[in-house]
Formats: structure tokens, C-alpha cells, sequence
């Protein structure tokens, strides 16, 4: 069976989307719309599997849809949509469950982690989460799905789950590949990947004085202890991060000086700065224009979802008739 080729990726309505977020994912997708269908989806399902805040979930979800759109997520470019305005999500993902075995889930090692972070709340939505990804990407059929590393466990098992219904009940599913890793971009503290319940992270829509605010006690080299000391930029988390906004040549040339002692690092903190928020001002610029009008986004997801629930729907039919439920 040939598949048209899409991508399909989730993005969680956590609060703040940050620098990590924007690197390691949200500029792929957007070069990714140029080359692909591209079905974008916010996951407010996936994310009531921990305790959340209700009276700003709706707050979040559509902040998520707005940054998204100010870096370049915009109509006509890809589908942006909320997962809990397409059933066929959950509908897909509870047969998905019969194509899943259990011992598969909890040996997963995402549901490890969140059990140990959740203790008070070992829900089975935590448990399942992997089948309700998988429901994501197949229910559209995805080819290609732009994933991280810690992800790459729910990619196979998508993989897996899409092998068994199609040996059961006849090829319907392809297998869906990794399109580029995502990158881990790790925080200012340079100990843990970049997240907001770390809290060192730096937000896509951080003014300035944030910026440099939480920029400058930002963890470099630990060896070097005094200005003149030499540094050495393979480990200092700083020029990590210089590899993503600075330009190449002036790169070079904060790492040179870095290595012979001849810049500091507030000055090299202080180059950074300037180059991260000349890459902040026009996503924060198109954000706010946004918000002057919510109704493109309102219309924009409202839009999407009603355009992917016509490939979901597709999806199911096939799906039941081959499992005789039609």
C-alpha cells in the first residue's frame, strides 16, 4: 500500500515555551511545512495524565497555539489543532489498547520516570500514554514524526502496535520514521535539559531584561575560576548555545578568546544576549501582533481540526471495516 507522506507531531500546553523548545523542535516543524503535509497537534489529552492547573488550562493551550504561530506554525502551512477537538484520537487509541501488550507499556522507561516524579498520581492515562501517541501519528497515517531521544521508545512502539493490527487485520498503517532528531538543548543550570519546572530556561517571549536577567548567573566552564584563566568552549554550556544564535564567525571568535583567556564570560554571556534576543524580537513581534487578533488562531484551530477530522475519519472507516465493527 502506498501512503502519502505527512509529518505529525505533538506539542504539550505546558505554560512557557522556551529557547529548548523552539530549537530542539519548533524550528524543524516549521522548515518540515515547506516540504510536507504537516499535522501539528497541542495534546491537552496527553497532558491531564499529570495535576494540572484547570483554571488556566484553556489559558495555556491557546498560548501554546499562539507562540507556535508566531514562529512560523501559520494558516496555511500546516494544521494546527487541539487533540481534544478530534475524537478519533481517543476513539483509535482504546483499539490500539488490544494491539498493545502490557508488559510493553510498563517497561517503558518514560512511564518509569513519570511514575518516580508522580508518585501521589500513577494514573493509568500515564500507563497508556504511548498508545494514545501512537493513535496521534497513525490516525493520520504519518510517515515521518520529528522526535527527541527520550521519544524514540514511543516511536517504536507506534512501530509495533502499527505491525500487529496490520498482520490481524490487513495493511493499513505505515511505518512511521524518525524525521530528525530533536535536539536536547540543555538549561542555564547546564545540569538538565531545559524545562520549566527546572526553571532555567529562557522563554520565546522574555523581554530583554528577563533575558539577560536569567542569562547572566547562567553555569559556563567550571574550571575556569578567574577571568584570566583560559576556558575551554567544548564544555562550557554557554558557547552551546552561542552554536545555535551567534553567527559562525563571530563564534570563532568568542571561542579563540575564550581559549587564550582574552574575554570573560559576562562579555561572551553579554554577545549571546544580544544575538538571542535579535532572534526573539520578531517571534515576540508577530506574537503580539496576534494578539490584537486571537481570531486567526481561533479560527486557525478550529479550521484544522475540522480538516483533520476528515482524515480521521477516513482512518477510521478503514479501520473498522477491516475489524468487522462496520
Amino acid at each position: 500500500m502506498k501512503f502519502e507522506k505527512r509529518v505529525m507531531s505533538g506539542i504539550q500546553p505546558t505554560g512557557d515555551i522556551h529557547i529548548g523548545n523552539y530549537l530542539g523542535a519548533v524550528k524543524h516543524w516549521v522548515e518540515l511545512t515547506k516540504q510536507y503535509p504537516c499535522f501539528y497537534v497541542i495534546v491537552d489529552y496527553h497532558a491531564i495524565t499529570i495535576t494540572y492547573d484547570v483554571s488556566h488550562f484553556q489559558e495555556h493551550i491557546f498560548q501554546a497555539a499562539m507562540v507556535n504561530a508566531a514562529c512560523g506554525l501559520m494558516p496555511g502551512t500546516c494544521l494546527l489543532f487541539n487533540q481534544s477537538h478530534v475524537p478519533e484520537h481517543t476513539e483509535l487509541a482504546w483499539i490500539f489498547n488490544a494491539c498493545a501488550m502490557v508488559g510493553r507499556l510498563t517497561n517503558m522507561t518514560q512511564f518509569k520516570e513519570k511514575a518516580k516524579q508522580h508518585e501521589e498520581n500513577i494514573n493509568a492515562g500515564l500507563l497508556v500514554y504511548p498508545v494514545l501517541q501512537a493513535a496521534d501519528i497513525l490516525l493520520y497515517k504519518a510517515s515521518f514524526v520529528p522526535v527527541g531521544e527520550d521519544q524514540l521508545q514511543h516511536l517504536e512502539l507506534t512501530r509495533e502496535i502499527a505491525r500487529n493490527f496490520n498482520s490481524r487485520f490487513g495493511e493499513t498503517f505505515p511505518m512511521a520514521q524518525a524525521c530528525g532528531r530533536s535536539m536536547r538543548i540543555m538549561g542555564l543550570d547546564g545540569e538538565f535539559k531545559m524545562s520549566k519546572s527546572k526553571g532555567n530556561y529562557i522563554g520565546l517571549l522574555d523581554p530583554p531584561d528577563v533575558v539577560w536577567e536569567k542569562l547572566r548567573p547562567a553555569k559556563t566552564d567550571i574550571n575556569r575560576k578567574k577571568r584570566y584563566d583560559p576556558g575551554n568552549p567544548e564544555i562550557c554550556n554557554i558557547f552551546s548555545l552561542h552554536q545555535h544564535f551567534t553567527p559562525e564567525d563571530k563564534y570563532e571568535e568568542l571561542a579563540v578568546g575564550c581559549r587564550k583567556a582574552r574575554i570573560g564570560c559576562i562579555d561572551c554571556k553579554k554577545v549571546l544576549n544580544t544575538y538571542i534576543n535579535q532572534t526573539l524580537a520578531p517571534i515576540q513581534e508577530r506574537y503580539h501582533e496576534l494578539e490584537k487578533h486571537p481570531d486567526i488562531i481561533r479560527d486557525f484551530l478550529r479550521d484544522s481540526a475540522l480538516k483533520a477530522r476528515e482524515v480521521a475519519r477516513k482512518t477510521m472507516a478503514e479501520v473498522k471495516e477491516k475489524m468487522g465493527l462496520l
